[in-house]
């Protein structure tokens, strides 16, 4: 990782949880273009049966802090 990105992370780290979600919040928004294409069908599709799946019952919903450590640990397994 480059010093300087370690370094605005180590800053970033230290805000308070309501200035980092604000920051995270204006980071993200840098990644949706304001004309970005609409979903194709086959994404709508997709978000319709998932969207129905849940609604059944058929899928479960998991909590932020639960996705972060599943994510955490296939990253730990694959390095």
């Amino acid at each position: 990782m480059v010093a300087s990105l370690e370094r605005v992370i180590e800053e970033a780290l230290a805000l308070t949880e309501s200035e980092r979600a604000e920051l995270v919040t204006t980071l993200i928004a840098t990644f949706s273009p304001a004309n970005a294409a609409p979903l194709d069908d086959a994404w709508l599709a997709e978000i319709s049966r998932r969207s129905g799946e849940f609604d059944a019952g058929g899928a479960q919903a998991l909590s932020w802090a639960d996705v972060k450590d599943r994510a955490r640990r296939r990253q730990a397994t694959r390095g």
